[in-house]
């Protein structure tokens, strides 16, 4: 094998890990009893959230600021993939007072 080639393997090799990037996480947000739990989020962009109704009647996560408006039926779950960063406050628009926050990372 060749010097250069040898040098050029030993680059990738050292150099790939910081090229990968990290992998996703999936946070799980609960609705239950009228109550959204954790009531507070850190995540990063490119995350998924997943929000589950443990409920017999329907839920919203609906941002205050226009950013996901998402409906979950009774019993079901909804994911969004996060795609910005920033702290997104976010109700249920059938229960306002279920009341939560996100914050996403860059």
């Amino acid at each position: 094998m060749k010097p250069g080639r040898l040098t050029s393997i030993a680059l990738a090799v050292v150099l790939l890990p910081m090229v990968v990037p990290a992998r996703a996480a999936t946070m799980e947000i609960s609705m239950e009893n009228l109550v959204i739990v954790p009531a507070e989020v850190s995540a990063k962009v490119g995350d998924t959230i997943e929000w589950i109704n443990k409920d017999v009647f329907a839920h919203t996560a609906t941002a205050k600021n226009g950013d996901f408006d998402v409906t979950l039926p009774p019993k079901k779950s909804a994911t969004l993939v996060l795609r910005k960063a920033g702290t997104v406050d976010y109700y249920c628009r059938y229960h306002p007072n279920m009341k939560a926050t996100l914050k996403v990372e860059p």
